[in-house]
């Protein structure tokens, strides 16, 4: 079917309102929150209304003016048509709503439309529909004629002389389409249907097969198919331009010029904006009307809701003087914690008007004022001009800007279609493109773009798209990810950070697994088709908005008719294909393995404090990009008393070092580390090894109670080796990382008993067992500890050196901690895989 212009488009929709229409159904509807689907009832009119409410919802949504509808009924109980008015005849056929712009007011006619007690013919009514178009568009040839006739076909037809009619509306290009209600199609046939309604289905088929543009769908499936998202496509206005190759005012011989015409190839699509409304209480002329009116509750509430609408207004603080004695721009502090403050500060704010104030730029830190008219605009002329070619292969498509247009010759000038066609086939065989400039107006902004050629079926002619400026692109250098140098310059070849040979072998499987080039359907041949489709992806942010607001406009009670689902359509690129996934199964499950994959803790965003502080990212404590880690630095009033203390010391002592510790090169204080003895610190491409300040003094104690141990957390651990039960509490008070510290505290737990000395801290990793697991229990961790037991009972006695005396000590204390069993994980609210037996078994063995 061929684009359709833009809006100039009557539309009649024809209602069948007979008594038959009033025979209730029941409908599915979308379950509150999510649960299963209710079944309420609604008459057929009700149910075939909604295609036609949606259809002219959607000529409001678009907003021209030049999309005009109307409703005719048939079955009515009053006659009203203008056939009848000139000629009698047409009985019970209404026109209900005249041609005009739809608007909410439409819908609300429509919503109040009920049942009759008269059948009507709807061939009276398409003829009526028919000549009250005809009369509306007069000699408008180029606007497009639609017609959809809503009924349910239980109703007998006057079928004499319906080929004039087919014929009539063929000759005005009018497209029909007949919507059913209960109509058989390919996937429903309804059960028990009455004679007259198989002998009228038979009969709209007749009909359409003998017009040039019509169709007979089934209610269901329309309501259905309505929702569906669609890239409607509709004819561009073109705009008439100039194509210059060479100088021709300074070259006139060497210079061409060619007539072309511009339109739209693409066209950007927003979601539509909403409005904004608040609550305030209504004025004095306000509340003196609504007593006019009506009647006024004296205990309701005096509100009303106003649309809040963009101000912007301008201040400058007094006490602030520049240079030049003029007082100086500030911004108000909308976070400020004290309230008095700010309501001080906002007194010494002196409102500017707009008129006042001078456009500038910024410059470096600076503002250079631009007053208007002081700074001469380019002098630009009107046209294309084609400024050089570059071969195709160094385009980057991932620089085009903004929509695409396309350049055409002039349609009628043979002459200019020639000279078009010469160059683009030109530029096809050379493979270049053309850098074009194209101003659209005279004194107009420039804009730098490049000329596509392209051959289509019978045209040959230009794709124009915009392209950024040399400054406007940015370029950000970031460090490699393959390149690994420590301290001492020297390039790291193993790390966990690089993979290894397996790690590249198992991601290249699993990439190769993922290919959705033929995860698609089969064509004729039983060849796979590719998965994804650029034209049938669509954006789900425009799409279902238009779709809830359709909806909610529709609808008299959300409540009783939620909204329902988004299309199929609309979702089938939401996850991958199964055949995909299930291929790819091996390979992620490989991946997972050689990667030692995880699950990251979420983190609640809570509320900013005092002043703004940079986000840190998941792993930056881990990762040693460009930087060293930074150590625990002592606290404000530890950082007093050292200063106290240097400055006595500056007295009474020289100044003393402190001494380098053996076989350690880089000349960094040593940091006793209980997990990694000689961790080398990575640096990404680092050039140079950072400068280091001079060496304090030794401070002299401080008695602060602010002192900050070292708790040897291992990187990336939230809870250290030093004190862990105490790490393990804090972080779940947090609440937003239990699932991090539970994994963490079963690290340390692990860690410690293997280590010398061990002996000595048994009572406290049992007590932190016994935390451990009561968090596990109470915060749905329960796989997580009983993981931890498995691995922990592997450590003391499989492993070397292994702790078997502690896997004893736990031996004696017994079931309270054992694995979570299913009943205990039941009472809790969560699930476990293990019986009450298993976990009895587990501690005695």
């Amino acid at each position: 079917m061929p684009a359709e212009r833009a809006g100039y488009t009557v539309t009649m929709f024809l209602v069948d309102i007979s008594p038959s229409m009033g025979k209730t159904r029941q409908v599915s509807v979308p379950g509150k929150d999510g649960e299963d689907s209710d079944i309420i009832e609604m008459t057929n009119l009700e149910w075939s209304l909604q295609f036609v409410m949606l259809k002219i919802q959607e000529m409001i949504f678009n907003g021209r003016k030049t999309d005009k509808c109307g409703v005719i009924l048939f079955g009515s109980e009053e006659t009203n048509n203008v056939i009848n008015e000139e000629n009698g005849g047409y009985e019970h056929v209404s026109e209900y709503i005249p041609i005009e712009q739809p608007n909410a007011t439409t819908l609300a006619q429509l919503q109040a439309l009920e049942p009759s007690t008269v059948a009507g013919d709807p061939i009276d009514a398409l003829i009526v529909a028919i000549e009250t178009q005809d009369r509306y568009l007069g000699n408008k040839k180029t606007w497009t004629r639609k017609i959809y006739l809503v009924t349910d076909g239980e109703n007998p037809i006057e079928v004499e002389d319906w080929e004039a009619t087919a014929k009539k509306m063929n000759a005005l290009d009018t497209q029909l389409v007949v919507v059913g209600v209960d109509f058989d199609d390919e996937t429903f046939e309804e059960e028990d249907k009455s004679k007259i309604k198989r002998a009228n289905e038979q009969f709209y088929h007749t009909l359409v097969a003998k017009l040039e543009r019509g169709v007979v769908g089934n209610c269901d499936y329309v309501l259905q198919e309505i929702s569906r998202p669609d890239v409607r496509e509709v004819k561009s206005t073109m705009s008439g331009t100039v194509l210059r190759i060479g100088n021709h005012d300074k070259k006139p011989d060497e210079a061409i010029e060619i007539m072309v015409k511009t339109s739209k190839c693409t066209a950007l699509a927003r979601p539509k904006s909403f409005k904004k409304f608040a609550r305030r209480k209504r004025t004095a002329e306000e509340e003196e009307e609504v007593k006019e009116h009506m009647a006024v509750d004296e205990d309701e509430e005096k509100t009303t809701f106003a649309q809040l609408r963009m101000r912007s207004e301008w201040y400058l603080e007094e006490d602030k003087v520049a240079g030049d004695g003029k007082p100086t721009a500030n911004t108000i502090d909308e976070d400020a914690e004290d309230g008095e403050a700010q309501a001080e500060r906002d007194k010494r704010l002196v409102k500017v008007e707009k008129e006042e104030l001078v456009r500038g730029y910024k410059y470096g830190a600076s503002f250079v004022p631009a007053p208007e008219g002081e700074f001469p605009r380019l002098r630009t002329r009107k046209g294309m001009e084609i400024c050089g070619f570059f071969p195709k292969k160094n385009f980057r498509r991932e620089l085009s800007m903004g929509e695409v247009y396309y350049v055409w010759a002039d349609p009628a000038s043979p002459m200019q279609q020639v000279a078009v066609s010469s160059i683009v086939k030109g530029m096809i065989e050379e493979k270049v493109v053309a850098i074009t400039r194209w101003v659209k107006s005279d004194d107009g902004d420039p804009r730098m773009g490049v000329l596509w050629p392209s051959i289509f079926e019978e045209i040959d002619c230009f794709l124009w798209v915009q392209m950024p400026f040399a400054d406007d692109i940015r370029n950000f250098p970031f460090a490699s990810l393959e390149t690994l140098v420590n301290k001492r310059g020297e390039v790291i070849k193993e790390h966990p950070y690089l993979p290894n040979d397996e790690q590249m072998e198992a991601m290249e499987k699993f990439v190769d697994a993922m290919d959705l080039m033929e995860a698609g359907e089969k064509d004729e041949e039983g060849n796979r088709q590719p998965w994804f489709d650029t034209r049938m992806s669509y954006n789900p942010a425009i799409h279902r908005t238009k779709q809830a607001m359709f909806h909610a406009a529709i609808v008299q009670d959300l409540n009783t008719h939620p909204l329902p689902p988004p299309h199929p359509e609309l979702t089938k690129y939401f996850e991958p294909p199964r055949r995909v996934l299930k291929r790819a199964q091996p390979a992620i499950d490989e991946c997972k393995q050689v990667f030692n994959v995880r699950e990251v803790p979420k983190k609640v965003a809570r509320a900013r404090k005092d002043e703004h502080v940079r986000a840190r990212d998941e792993d930056e404590d881990m990762l040693l990009l460009d930087r060293q880690p930074n150590r625990a630095g002592p606290s404000q009033s530890q950082r007093a008393t050292q200063s106290r203390s240097f400055a006595q010391s500056q007295k009474t002592s020289p100044q003393r070092t402190q001494k380098k510790p053996a076989g350690n090169d880089s000349g960094s204080e040593t940091e006793p580390e209980p997990d990694e003895e000689d961790e080398e610190e990575l640096l990404l491409n680092a050039a140079r090894k950072p400068e280091r300040a001079a060496p304090l003094p030794t401070p002299a104690r401080s008695m602060s109670p602010e002192y900050k141990f070292d708790r040897a957390r291992a990187p990336g651990r939230i809870v250290g080796f030093t004190y862990p039960l105490q790490d393990f509490r804090k972080n779940i008070e947090r609440g937003d990382v239990v699932t991090k510290a539970v994994e963490d505290l079963a690290f340390v737990i692990k860690g410690v008993v293997v280590r010398p000395f061990a002996p000595r801290r048994f009572d406290e990793m049992v007590e932190c067992m016994y935390a451990l697991r009561e968090v596990s229990l109470q915060e749905d961790e329960i796989d997580a500890w009983n993981t931890f037991l498995q691995e922990l009972k592997h450590t003391c006695l499989e492993t070397e050196p292994g702790s078997k005396e502690f896997w004893e000590k736990v031996r004696s204390i017994g079931r309270p901690l054992s694995y979570i069993s299913d009943s205990e994980a039941s009472k809790a609210g969560g699930k476990s895989p293990f019986t009450e037996s298993e976990a009895q078994k587990f501690i005695q063995d």
